[in-house]
């Protein structure tokens, strides 16, 4: 199983401002949402557009990146992986996450909106 492969690359725009944690060892974590638009039309020839949102994680130099540089709104392209997990609710039911954990971090300038 030599060609399994993790890997994600998303392009949106930043729901806020990046939220810097420093953790136990000096890690440092960055967490920001990221909108994504996908644009469709309906049979009816009507055009939608559904926004979805991933959870982004940012460790370390890549965190220290994103605490500097992703602010709301920001366009911004990126690559890394899904990391899974779950955790217990404060109503004692099990919770699922899926985040992308960043490798690669790249800002575009924003597009003119007409």
């Amino acid at each position: 199983m030599k060609n399994v492969v993790n890997k994600v690359v998303l392009s949106g725009f930043a729901g806020s401002d990046a939220e810097v944690k420093v953790l136990a060892g000096n890690q440092k974590l960055a967490r920001v949402n990221l909108a994504v638009n996908e644009h469709y039309r309906t049979t009816a020839g009507e055009e939608m557009k559904k926004t979805q949102w991933f959870s982004l994680l940012f460790w370390n130099a890549n965190a220290d990146l994103a605490e500097l540089q992703v602010k709301r709104g920001a366009r911004l392209t990126i690559e890394g992986r899904l990391q899974t997990g779950s955790y217990e609710a404060k109503d004692g039911s099990k919770r699922y996450t899926t985040e992308v954990v960043v490798t690669e971090l790249t800002l575009k300038e924003a597009e003119a909106v007409n």
